[in-house]
């Protein structure tokens, strides 16, 4: 029997529409074999069809909730098969109910949130005939917490021990824009440096052949203190006047920043490539059967 793993559930969910719960189940009665479990779980009436990957919800929306004292907030994450329906109203109810509840209840991961909701969600899925999932939640507390929206698809949340809300604000639009990596050097793993100058060595064989070992070096290092720079926080030259890098800007306002977290919609998530020719060919041709 394969272990039935949080992972093996979730694409479950996505492929079904149906709820956690009901997916672990199918998933236990099937020996956790996932195309099983879609054929018991349409042989019993619960489903019409299994989603496929042309249903994976990979647009949807991001949504903040900030306290009234900005020193804690909620960013979350909900995901649905097409823009067109992150744009409509009945989608962005179960946004919002979705991150006040989050917010009200303090949670810190998303599990307990997709679980609240599944009613709802549920009950929307079968309205709206889309896949809809709530895919994750951070909680963030500190002196001063500020937030940026870019619209429904880029939502930004940070942390400063000092400063104020406007400069929060001002860094987390920057951290919408430049999308860095890091907070700062310190925390880039030795894994992405060495990565890095692989990158480079490799893309500038031609350039370093034949040249002394000290040269390549300071080559590479300069390459590496570049990428430093272009990936932290704090070594960005700030959108608003790149004269000024983000941690001078900080430190100009007597404030230093703690942490960030930047969400954009359907990052990480593999989207399906169709063939819309031939998915109409297909359509086609089973009309004349």
């Amino acid at each position: 029997m394969a272990e039935i793993t949080a992972a093996l559930v979730k694409e479950l969910r996505e492929r079904t529409g149906q709820g956690m719960m009901d997916c672990k189940k199918a998933l236990a009665a099937a020996g956790g074999d996932i195309e099983k479990a879609i054929d018991d779980m349409r042989a019993a009436g619960a489903i019409k069809a299994a989603k496929k990957a042309g249903n994976i919800a990979a647009e949807g929306a991001i949504a903040v909730k900030v306290a009234g004292d900005n020193k804690a907030a909620v960013i979350i994450e909900v995901n649905s098969q097409t823009d067109f329906l992150a744009l409509q109203d009945d989608f962005k109810s179960f946004v919002a109910d979705s991150v006040e509840k989050a917010f009200a209840d303090k949670l810190t991961d998303a599990a307990p949130l997709i679980a609240a909701q599944e009613s709802a969600r549920e009950a929307l899925v079968a309205k709206c005939g889309e896949n809809v999932n709530i895919r994750r939640l951070t909680r963030v507390e500190g002196d001063v917490v500020g937030s940026y929206l870019h619209g429904h698809r880029i939502g930004v949340l940070v942390t400063l021990k000092g400063g104020s809300v406007e400069l929060a604000r001002d860094i987390a639009m920057h951290v919408a824009a430049s999308n860095p990596q890091f907070l700062d050097p310190s925390q880039v793993s030795e894994e992405a440096v060495a990565k890095e100058k692989e990158i480079f060595l490799s893309l500038n064989a031609d350039k370093i052949a034949g040249k002394p070992e000290n040269i390549v070096e300071n080559m590479v290092k300069g390459r590496i203190n570049k990428f430093l720079a272009e990936a932290s926080l704090v070594e960005q030259p700030f959108v608003k006047d790149p004269e000024v890098k983000i941690g001078d800007l900080a430190k100009k306002a007597g404030a230093e920043i703690v942490s960030f977290v930047r969400y954009e919609v359907g990052e990480g998530i593999e989207k399906a490539e169709v063939d819309f020719a031939a998915e109409v060919a297909a359509q086609v041709a089973a009309t004349k059967q």
